[in-house]
Parts: C-alpha cells; structure tokens; sequence
C-alpha cells in the first residue's frame, strides 16, 4: 500500500464530513487507506464515519488522548508506505497526493513535505512554512518584530519569507494540519512526543527529522484549505497548553532561560487574548452566491439563509464578486474540491465562502481565521 492518511478528530463531526469527502477524492486513483482516530467526541462523529464513510478505518479512543498520541495511534495501524498526517478542518485537492507521492519518491532524504495551506477566505497561512523558533527567532514572533520590521532579515526568521509561496524548497517546520513523510521514518523518530498534549508537537517532530539528517520541504504546488482551530476553543485551557507546548520545546532542545521562560508566559498570554478577542475580522454575509445545478437546494438553503441568495450554474457572475459581502456557496455535486480552492485564491479575502459536501444537507466554512467557524443546517 502506498499511502495511508492519518486523522485526528475531536468533536468537529461536519468539518470531518468535508474533509474525509476531499481526501477519498484525492484517493481515487492510489492505493491507499484513510484512518480516523477519535479522542472520544461527543458529537456523533464515530456514527456519521460509520453511516458515510464505511471504508474508512475508524479507531475509538476511550479518551481524549492528545494530538501526538492519537496520531501514534493511528500511524500503528497503517499499512502505507508514508503516511499523512491531516487535521479534519482541512480540504483537500484532487492531485495533490500524485503531487507529493511522486515529489518524496525523487527525494531519497526527503523529510516532512508539506503543502500550500490557506484559510476559509483563501488567504495564504504563514505558518505553511517556517524556521525554527529558537529563543531569539520566538522573541521575534511574539513581540511583532517581523511586522515592524518586514526587510529586516533576523527579524523574520520565524516565517520562511525568503522561499515564495509557490515555490519548492526546504523549510525547517511544517504545520501539523498537514504532514507527509515515509512510515518508517516516523517511526524511526519515534512518532510525536507524547509527553507534549498538543501545540507543539509539529514543531518537535520537524525538528527532530532535520536533526537526522533529513530536509524538511514545502512543496508549494499542492494548495489545501485549513480553516484553522475548528477542533479548539479560545479559552484559558489553550491558552496555558499553549504556553506550556512552547516552553516544552525549549527544555527539550534549547537551555531554558528563567528570564525569557516569564517572557514567554507573559507574551503567549498577550497573544492569546489579542486573537480570542479579534472579533472584528469576522465578515457578516449581505448576499448569498450558490454555485449549483440543484433547484431543490437552492429552496432548501434559501429557507434558513437570512439575506438574499442567487443561485448559477455555470460559473459566477462578476455583478456579485465585486459587491462587497457577498458570500459563494459551493456545491460539491458539480465543483471539484480543486476547483474551489483555485476560486478562493485568485478572490482571496474578498469574498466569504460554504462549502456544502455532496449530498449533504449543510453547508460550512470559516469567514475568518480567528473565528471557530460556521455550519448552517438546512
């Protein structure tokens, strides 16, 4: 078996809805497997796998075990020659497996690759690719250096500015909403550390392949939506997780200075609050644009939609994606995943999106990357 990808879902059953449809689209033409590690949601999930999706391997944890030990978990069970590691609030597009299966196979000391990630308005997500954040690099980041000072080299480490966003190249870290590497170099490290619960876990294990003698790549090529926290609230609990993922690093690799520990404390909390509270950037929808041959769902939505919809077929109409506040609505039955993601970067952040899955009878997406998300039942 070529390939298996890993999902760890907790309590977002309609974001791994639409994923687990993106990703069997994505599969169509590989030998693979799907597996869906759930750290005992609450919200129906395991049911909605098994009623949708009963191919895919889903595993039942008794627990909310964490994001580095559910992922073990799930990497045990595969059979797949790599392994991808995916978040469930992530869209995927067809290709993008051919893509990377081709790419890792040229690259005999390939590392993790990673892809294009951009949120629920199409905007490219910085964190696609990154450096290390050794103390200096996150005293950086925290304090907002690299905004006042975007030309200035040692400011903008955290972010790997220097390679664009389509290009391929190595980068040091890559996001664990999406990470591609061979099994048996997964093992080979060890996994993700369980002694971290979560948030730095990605970093750690990025981190600790290039220490091997592995390369690290971002392979801009591939592009894939991630809406970002759908699984997490903003709360204190992610807050101090937050903070403790961070310093958890730090001890690990680097010497863990008193002074900058209480700074890192102090500015994770500033952080923290400065993104729980940017309630502002959330756009509110003043029309609704459904791309779709269904009259049947036009009717439906319109129902529970409370501004006006229109619905075409055959592309959209540039009176509507030039008004501000328009929203599109996708429907999966007639667009490809790949076609979407293509539409929200060449509009990126000028319009909103939904996506409603095929078949489905909701429609979801995010307006922005600090907000939790939406989904609208119809």
């Amino acid at each position: 078996m070529r390939l298996s990808v890993v999902i760890l879902n907790y309590n977002v059953r309609n974001f791994l809805h639409l994923c687990l449809q993106s990703v069997q689209h994505a599969l169509r033409h590989i030998d693979a497997e799907i597996i869906v590690v759930d750290n005992n949601s609450h919200d129906d999930s395991c049911a909605m796998v098994r009623q949708y999706f009963p191919d895919v391997t889903l595993i039942e944890n008794k627990e909310n075990t964490g994001f580095p030990k559910g992922n073990n978990i799930g990497v045990a069970a595969a059979k797949g020659e790599y392994v991808c590691i995916l978040n469930p609030d992530t869209v995927l597009a067809d290709g993008t497996f051919e893509k990377l299966l081709l790419f890792a196979d040229s690259m005999p000391d390939a590392g993790v690759t990673g892809i294009k990630l951009v949120d629920g308005r199409g905007s490219f997500l910085p964190e696609s690719k990154r450096g290390v954040p050794t103390p200096w690099v996150a005293f950086t980041k925290i304090a907002g250096l690299y905004r006042f000072f975007p030309g200035v080299k040692s400011f903008n480490k955290y972010y790997n500015v220097e390679l664009p966003q389509d290009a391929i190249g190595n980068t040091d870290v890559l996001v664990g909403a999406f990470m591609f590497l061979k099994r048996s170099l997964y093992l080979e490290v060890g996994g993700f550390d369980e002694d971290c619960f979560m948030y730095s876990d990605d970093l750690d294990l990025s981190y600790i392949v290039t220490k091997r003698g592995y390369r690290n790549f971002y392979y801009g090529q591939a592009t894939a939506i991630h809406f970002k926290g759908e699984s997490t609230v903003k709360d204190g609990t992610y807050m101090r997780r937050f903070r403790e993922a961070m310093q958890f690093f730090y001890k690990k690799h680097f010497k863990a200075y008193p002074v900058f520990d209480l700074f890192m404390r102090c500015g994770a909390f500033a952080f923290m609050m400065v993104k729980k509270n940017r309630k502002g950037s959330v756009v509110i929808p003043q029309r609704y644009v459904l791309i779709s041959n269904n009259a049947t769902v036009e009717q439906q939505l319109a129902l529970v939609l409370e501004k006006p919809l229109h619905r075409v077929t055959a592309g959209t109409d540039d009176l509507f994606l030039h008004q501000k506040g328009t929203e599109v609505i996708f429907d999966a039955d007639i667009i490809s995943y790949g076609d979407m993601i293509t539409f929200m970067e060449k509009y990126a952040n000028r319009l909103t999106y939904k996506i409603r899955p095929s078949g489905a009878r909701f429609i979801i997406g995010s307006n922005s990357s600090d907000d939790r998300g939406t989904v609208i039942n119809f």
